[in-house]
């Protein structure tokens, strides 16, 4: 299904519908401020798997996940005075940050160092729905292969991906490049991968 939402301004009943997806333990394609994601709730583990299988992916290559905003993040990972500085001023925006893993988190979604990815979209339609949720959205790009471009529009997407998840979002063209990685673990800011947002800050 092909749904068009305001990226402005998202339609209550419409993040609803998709919200109400996501609590079935359905999947979703949905923008960000970097890319069209592949995503689904972080606590349904039947559809984290799906997604493994769709992304062809190794399980010890855990994916990231969206947070509504910097105070949702606390939930999910151990944050230190630094990391929450560093964090406050970047976020929301496009940067995935590196941080030791609470408990509450699946194990699915760990490292072997017990860390996590951590985003905190600039994008409307992202944060209604995990605020709709009540907790974050599993992110991996709309990419089946890794040498595939991602897709601008949702309608490539759609015809792409339809068949393989619930709902597709179209929240107009969005132009992809993917997040800069910081890891924040030890307190001394590491840039892991230079993409979207200036890094040099760092």
């Amino acid at each position: 299904m092909l749904l068009s939402i305001n990226s402005h301004n998202p339609q209550p009943r419409l993040i609803q519908q998709v919200v109400e997806c996501l609590k079935k333990g359905g999947m979703i394609c949905y923008p960000t401020d970097t890319v069209y994601g592949i995503g689904c709730d972080i606590f349904n583990q039947k559809a984290i798997k799906r997604i493994y299988q769709i992304k062809k992916r190794p399980q010890h290559k855990p994916f990231s996940f969206m947070c509504s905003s910097l105070k949702n993040t606390s939930n999910y990972c151990h944050v230190s005075n630094l990391a929450y500085r560093i964090m406050k001023k970047n976020l929301p925006g496009p940067y995935t940050f590196i941080l030791p893993a609470a408990k509450i988190v699946p194990k699915i979604l760990t490292t072997k160092q017990k860390t996590v990815g951590i985003r905190v979209p600039d994008n409307a339609i992202c944060q209604a729905l995990v605020e709709g949720l009540g907790n974050p959205i599993l992110t991996t790009s709309a990419i089946l292969e890794d040498d595939e471009a991602p897709l601008s529009e949702a309608f490539m997407i759609d015809e792409k991906l339809g068949k393989l998840v619930d709902i597709v979002i179209d929240g107009g063209a969005i132009y992809p490049s993917p997040s800069s990685i910081v890891s924040l673990v030890d307190d001394s800011p590491e840039i892991i991968r230079v993409g979207k947002g200036d890094t040099s800050i760092f």
